[in-house]
């Protein structure tokens, strides 16, 4: 999977599931900052993830991901391995 079809499935599924707004989608955006995410927010993100992506989020892996580009990161790593 391409790095341009993750970040597309991740921003739609941002602004129609969660719900954000689409100007507030940035590569630098913080999750929980700026795009207002929050613990639950994060349990239907899991869920969406492994419809998407086909891979569980481990809690522990997402510690270091803080802004939407360290999250598009990880998704690539865990697909593309």
């Amino acid at each position: 999977m391409t790095r341009k079809e993750i970040e597309d499935k991740v921003r739609a599924f941002l602004i129609d599931d969660l719900e954000i707004d689409e100007d507030k989608i940035k590569d630098d955006a913080q999750l929980k900052a700026d795009l207002g995410i929050d613990s639950l927010d994060l349990v239907d993100i899991v869920v969406i993830v492994e419809k998407n992506f086909g891979f569980k989020i481990k809690p522990e892996e997402m510690k270091e991901v803080v802004t939407l580009k360290d999250f598009c990161d990880y998704i690539e790593r865990k697909v593309n391995k």
